[in-house]
């Protein structure tokens, strides 16, 4: 490589860095925690999840409930559970019966507990591992800026990655086992980032091609839509398998309503370790009634399999539309693996643990990236204006980042001590929190007062955790533990563990201060 291109690769790795490397930051971050979203979720209320992220077997009870509140007749209905929480989601189209009540014939949508029948919103429902989830890819911002805005930023760190990579090339094994502690800052960072950078690669190279994906597909697939389908957008996503198909209403009724949990039966006795997620019943009550079940195989016994059957209850026809034994198709190989690798879903705790680690790694990479930028800069030949505004800008990258360890762990304090939260209050505790430790540690001009108080007071509110879950909630982990319910207690012991390490680190910053400045005296 010419000494020419290899500046402009080095300078275009460092200014797209630099430029995305706070909202890669929280992205890394509050993505690494949304790893355990279903835990986070399951831990806030005190509820384990029936059985992992599938439908539970009273499915009968859970219709009979719905048409009492809301009356089923005419209406093409929706059941799935998207994540491992025990709420199971609920969607209603208006009735299609002429005939039908005016109630009958205004749509919803609604969370139902299968236990206590109990209804929320998606409002009343929110949780704190939701706002994690959804802070991640910046929801929170007005749609779709958010999504765009973090598509963008997975798409600059492709760019970022390719080009440190090409930068590097020749030295990145040496570099690798290269660690030098006692040399000037710049190098410690430096050996730092590049050694993080290369064990997490893999990861982060997933991360952001999945999540360019996600966040841009809008704006990939607008070309095809002009072209290939004259600008019709529904027709494209029926295509994609993104509509549900819809089938006419006969206006003659059913002879006899189906039994929905016997179709379930059939079904799992047929493919053995199939799981459910998703019913979908058209023209409820009609003589044209489609029952339709989704599903996928247990990922021990294959790693892309969904499943699909449909059931015509008045001519008791069945048609098999997916096999989950036979190959996938090529639409359902991209979008499920796609999925899976972002998700990091399919390989129980232990994946999901490596992934939150593998998180943090990154972070640490974007900090060393940010730090080996500002020494870079810290020259005495440089003006000192130019100098002052590198170390602000530093400074204000560092507080932002830093921050988010002991706000995230006040929010899971706080969480417990007003029960039920709600949106509104997750948003005035987490946002409120942030931007005033934020302009706190700005304030305070001391990079290494940030790192140590950061590290201390999150440490100290995540030994918290536990005691605020015991004591607010009765819900002692050792208990939980005992009893099974292992998304409980995991949320205790997952922060004693952080804490500890975090306790830790602070420990040897602090020594390691401590030594820089006797040997300074």
């Amino acid at each position: 490589m010419g000494k020419r291109i290899y500046n402009i690769l080095f300078n275009l790795h460092t200014v797209s860095g630099i430029v995305i490397s706070v909202a890669l930051y929280v992205i890394f971050f509050t993505g690494s925690f949304s790893f355990f979203r279903d835990d986070i979720v399951a831990w806030e209320r005190s509820e384990q999840a029936i059985k992992k992220d599938y439908l539970p077997p009273n499915i009968n009870a859970v219709l009979e409930h719905i048409d009492e509140s809301y009356g089923l007749a005419g209406r093409d209905i929706n059941l799935k559970t998207y994540y491992a929480e025990r709420a199971i989601a609920v969607n209603l189209t208006p009735s299609k019966d002429s005939l039908a009540s005016e109630k009958a014939k205004q749509g919803g949508f609604f969370y139902l507990d299968p236990v206590s029948f109990e209804e929320q919103s998606y409002a009343e429902s929110y949780s704190l591992g939701e706002f994690l989830y959804r802070l991640h890819f910046f929801a929170q911002i007005y749609y779709p800026v958010g999504y765009y805005l973090s598509g963008f930023v997975a798409f600059f760190f492709l760019f970022a990655i390719i080009t440190g990579v090409l930068v590097h090339w020749k030295k990145i094994v040496p570099n690798f086992y290269t660690f030098r502690p006692w040399a000037k800052l710049k190098t410690i960072w430096t050996d730092a980032h590049t050694a993080l950078g290369i064990l997490g690669l893999p990861f982060q190279f997933i991360l952001a091609v999945t999540g360019a994906f996600f966040m841009l597909k809008a704006l990939l697939i607008a070309p095809s839509v002009m072209t290939l389908y004259n600008g019709d957008q529904n027709q494209l996503y029926t295509d994609l398998e993104f509509n549900k198909p819809t089938y006419e209403f006969s206006q003659k009724k059913l002879s006899k309503l189906p039994n929905i949990e016997a179709y379930a039966s059939k079904i799992l006795a047929k493919w053995n370790h199939f799981n459910l997620n998703e019913i979908s019943i058209s023209n409820y009550g009609d003589a044209n009634m489609q029952v339709t079940l989704n599903g996928l195989l247990d990922y021990t016994e294959k790693f892309n399999a969904s499943g699909s059957i449909n059931f015509k209850p008045e001519s008791g026809e069945t048609t098999i539309l997916k096999d989950p034994y036979k190959p996938a198709s090529y639409l359902d190989s991209v979008k499920n693996v796609m999925f899976r690798l972002h998700f990091g879903d399919y390989g129980g705790y232990f994946l999901r643990i490596v992934s939150f680690i593998l998180g943090i790694l990154s972070c640490v990479v974007i900090i060393s990236g940010v730090l080996i930028w500002l020494v870079a800069r810290d020259r005495k030949n440089l003006p000192e204006k130019k100098r002052l505004f590198y170390t602000r800008v530093a400074r204000i990258y560092m507080a932002i980042c830093l921050s988010m360890y002991p706000v995230t762990a006040l929010t899971f304090i706080a969480v417990k001590v007003i029960q039920p939260a709600g949106q509104s209050f997750l948003y005035w505790v987490y946002f409120g929190s942030w931007l005033i430790l934020s302009s706190y540690l700005i304030l305070r001009k001391d990079l290494k007062y940030m790192s140590n108080f950061c590290l201390l007071s999150g440490s100290i509110l995540g030994f918290l955790i536990p005691l605020a879950n015991g004591i607010f909630s009765n819900s002692w982990f050792w208990e939980q533990f005992a009893l099974g319910r292992i998304q409980i207690a995991f949320i205790d012991i997952f922060w004693l563990v952080l804490a500890l390490l975090s306790l830790f680190a602070f420990t040897k910053s602090k020594s390691s201060t401590k030594k820089t400045k006797t040997t300074n005296s």
